[in-house]
């Protein structure tokens, strides 16, 4: 990534807003499936208050890509949304580096909130799962009422209604930082319990040799 800057925006990037919301809306429209539309002014706010990652081009200083956070449920929550990858620069792996950014950036600012998505698409499915996200339904996402309000300017916000907001075509993803925890500890335990059989078997073997 010599070639971007990828970093936390900040007030010196809302010049960038409204070509960021002008992309967000362009790549729904060429990949035919809906986003959730967000205003510049929105947009600003989530920079200004440092909940947003940026990649900026180096020597054009065009945007390159763009990602940011809210926090649903009383911050029980926190989704990455609006990942967008301007046409221009892709194929430079922009949209692994700018959601493992976002990634970090949720951990820090929310280290206890389950982090999650909703994408159609099979690249950041991808990600989501290499970042340590698994799928779920719908019901383990939060029920924070405006996180589902924004649905409503998506082109299929009228399935997820038939679906009584059940499912859509959009996946859920997930990532419990309690069970990763779980998960960890568990991978410890069982690192202690081979050494500890380590142990035990070169005492017998020890054991062993000195009868002899």
């Amino acid at each position: 990534m010599a070639e971007f800057n990828i970093t936390v925006a900040g007030k010196q990037h809302i010049d960038y807003a409204s070509t960021i919301c002008d992309e967000m809306a362009e790549s729904a429209k060429a990949r035919g499936t809906g986003i959730a539309k967000r205003s510049p002014e929105y947009i600003e706010k989530q920079m200004i208050a440092g909940k947003a990652i940026i990649a900026i081009h180096k020597k054009t200083k065009e945007v390159a890509g763009f990602c940011y956070i809210e926090s649903w449920g009383h911050q029980k929550y926190v989704a990455n949304s609006g990942l967008i990858v301007f046409p221009q620069f892709r194929k430079f792996g922009l949209a692994r580096k700018i959601k493992e950014k976002a990634f970090e950036l949720s951990r820090k600012k929310f280290p206890d909130a389950k982090l999650f998505g909703l994408t159609t698409s099979l690249a950041v499915m991808k990600i989501n799962s290499e970042l340590g996200y698994h799928p779920v339904t719908f019901s383990e996402l939060t029920d924070d009422e405006q996180f589902w309000k924004g649905c409503q300017s998506c082109i299929n916000y009228e399935i997820l209604q038939n679906k009584e907001q059940k499912n859509c075509l959009c996946t859920g993803m997930l990532y419990d930082p309690q069970e990763e925890k779980k998960k960890k500890w568990s991978f410890l335990s069982k690192i202690k319990v081979i050494k500890r059989l380590k142990n035990v078997k070169e005492l017998l073997y020890l054991s062993k040799k000195t009868e002899k």
